[in-house]
């Protein structure tokens, strides 16, 4: 790691100042420094994006997948030192970090494998008399420029998901990324500036929200694809004008768990769901809804579980509880779970905060309407209630203006399917919790926790235009 970080504008270093700094999310000390954009750098790099477009749409399928495995090569050489910056950067703990860094890798990969297939599809036309003598196909071409707006959650693995389906699909772009975790972007940066992207089609800029504004309003930008908070995402979509608009939004994902559960599996399944990555996650299981049957054992079990979870220091090997990005969330979240305690929730662990460490914790009778239960906490909190019947356990999963992924551990094909037709989510997972993902599937959600999907080949069919060629045969 070194102090002072440049930006990226139109695909070369720039340190005009450096304004932004950015701390060890767990010893609060500075870490590195970042130049900070102003409006101005935003302006060349949009224009430097639009004008390199066209080279960037020419450029060959294997000159695409070579671009993308130069830096599958590059990650697998810095590996522990991607994943020990992202401990510091981020606060996350050093396995968590490690196996980010292999899942970036996975993402790039599966890019150049999709760069080299990209193509479309014969269309038979020959339906009728009229239209026997033609033929049709159709293939994807690029969107255009993308700008592209990443969490500090997910630092890599999140912007691999934006920039490899942009290269892939032949796409020029700007991205931002979140202003409290840079240094692995800029480091994304360095990493592409040595392939052979023609000049111009990427910046990777940190800035301030009125700079980076002009993302989501210049029109010469042909798709936002943003990942982030709900309220912000929205606003964004109103305000984007003709582009195309790819949100992946917040969470308040619910796992059911039925009488018929194996719980062995299911208790170690849910605590890792709900408390790595100290449960900033959009899919993170926070509310877990357990059949009356089962209530009592799942949750006797599940807290002893929980109380011997290791919190401090990431850096720490046995870790699993690092700090939240900031101080102020974790005082949000404990303010949560304080205002749920006084209007009779029973805090069964936790609860304990120190600075932004918050110690993992189990909560049950939770009302509803308050904020722990009906709004994405987005940390180390799981909120328990119960069912008696399927039926009910589906319209309490579906009790939630989000929709993203749900878990859902039942032995019962027919509540397996029910369960995939009923619940309202992106995704339906079976004896898995709703915090798994592999990086090529569909991801995305419904209602307030999103738009579009993501997953390297739907995220490319997002970046490109469906063009049909029709052929009429005069001999025919």
């Amino acid at each position: 790691m070194i102090e002072k970080y440049p930006f990226y504008l139109a695909g070369e270093p720039c340190q005009p100042n450096d304004n932004l700094e950015v701390l060890d999310k767990f010893s609060s000390q500075p870490l590195a420094r970042v130049a900070l954009a102003d409006g101005a750098a935003m302006e060349q790099a949009i224009s430097a994006a639009a004008l390199a477009q066209p080279e960037m749409a020419r450029l060959s399928s294997d000159i695409r997948a070579n671009i993308l495995m130069h830096c599958v090569d590059e990650f697998e050489r810095r590996r522990e030192d991607l994943a020990q910056i992202l401990c510091r950067e981020v606060g996350k703990p050093i396995t968590v970090a490690r196996t980010e860094v292999q899942r970036l890798i996975e993402t790039f990969k599966m890019a150049a494998g999709e760069a080299m297939r990209w193509c479309g599809e014969m269309i038979n036309l020959e339906i009728s008399p009229r239209s026997r003598a033609y033929t049709g196909a159709s293939r994807f071409f690029p969107i255009g420029p993308c700008s592209l707006i990443t969490p500090f959650n997910f630092p890599l693995n999140l912007a691999a998901h934006k920039i490899a389906p942009a290269i892939a699909s032949g796409c020029a772009f700007v991205m931002k990324p979140a202003s409290s975790t840079p240094i692995t972007s800029m480091i994304l940066g360095e990493i592409l500036a040595q392939t052979e992207l023609p000049y111009g089609a990427f910046s990777i800029l940190a800035c301030q929200r009125a700079a980076g504004d002009r993302l989501v309003t210049d029109e010469r930008l042909k798709l936002l694809s943003f990942t982030g908070s709900a309220g912000v995402g929205w606003d964004m979509k109103a305000r984007a004008g003709k582009k195309r608009v790819l949100l992946e939004l917040g969470g308040n994902a619910a796992c059911i768990i039925d009488e018929d559960a194996d719980l062995d599996d299911v208790i170690h399944r849910v605590v890792s769901g709900a408390f790595v990555q100290s449960g900033q996650s959009c899919i993170s299981v926070q509310r877990i809804l357990i059949h009356n049957r089962i209530y009592k054992e799942f949750t006797t079990r599940f807290v002893e579980v929980v109380k011997r979870i290791q919190v401090g220091d990431p850096g720490d090997e046995a870790t699993i509880i690092g700090p939240l990005i900031s101080e102020k969330e974790a005082i949000r979240l404990e303010n949560w779970i304080e205002t749920a305690r006084e209007r009779g929730a029973h805090v069964l662990c936790g609860g304990r905060r120190k600075g932004a460490l918050l110690w993992p914790t189990v909560v049950e009778n939770v009302e509803p309407e308050l904020p722990l239960w009906a709004e994405e906490a987005f940390g180390p909190v799981a909120v328990l209630d119960r069912f008696a019947c399927f039926d009910e356990a589906i319209a309490m999963a579906n009790d939630s203006r989000y929709g993203l992924q749900f878990g859902v551990f039942t032995r019962d094909i027919e509540k397996i399917h029910r369960a995939w037709h009923e619940l309202d989510a992106g995704a339906v997972l079976i004896n898995e919790v709703p915090s798994w993902r592999v990086d090529h599937m569909p991801y995305g959600g419904v209602k307030d926790s999103g738009f579009g999907r993501e997953g390297v080949r739907y995220a490319m069919e997002e970046m490109s235009e469906r063009r049909l060629l029709v052929i009429r045969h005069s001999d025919s």
